[in-house]
C-alpha cells in the first residue's frame, strides 16, 4: 500500500476530504494495474536479464514432466502437487515441482 499509495497521492493531488468520482476510480485502477505490471516485470527478470518463470501452466508442467492430463489431474487432486487457480487457469509453482521431484513422490504414483 505504501509505495503505490504514496506515488498516487503525489501525482494526483487527492486529499482525504475530497469526494471520488467514477473517473477518479478509473484513473486509480489504470495506475494500479500499470504499477502491478511494473512490479511483475521486476520480479520476473533477474539480474542477468534472463527470465525466470516461477509459475507454470498445466500444459508446461505436462511437457516438462512428460505427464498425461489425467496424471497431472491426479497429482493435483491427491495433494501431491500444490496449485493455484486464478480465474479459469491453474498455475504450479516451479519450487513445488522441484520439491515433489526431490521427494520422489512422482515415482511412487
Amino acid at each position: 500500500m505504501g509505495r503505490i499509495d504514496k506515488k498516487y497521492r503525489e501525482n494526483s493531488g487527492v486529499s482525504r476530504d475530497q469526494l471520488l468520482t467514477v473517473d477518479d476510480l478509473f484513473n486509480f485502477r489504470t495506475t494500479l494495474i500499470k504499477d502491478i505490471k511494473e512490479i511483475m516485470v521486476e520480479v520476473v527478470n533477474n539480474n542477468n536479464g534472463q527470465q525466470v518463470k516461477n509459475w507454470l501452466k498445466s500444459e508446461e508442467v505436462r511437457d516438462l514432466l512428460s505427464l498425461s492430463t489425467g496424471k497431472l489431474y491426479s497429482l493435483r487432486k491427491r495433494g501431491i502437487l500444490p496449485y493455484t487457480r486464478i480465474g479459469g487457469m491453474i498455475y504450479y509453482s516451479y519450487q513445488d515441482i522441484q520439491k515433489m521431484l526431490d521427494s520422489g513422490k512422482l515415482l511412487d504414483q
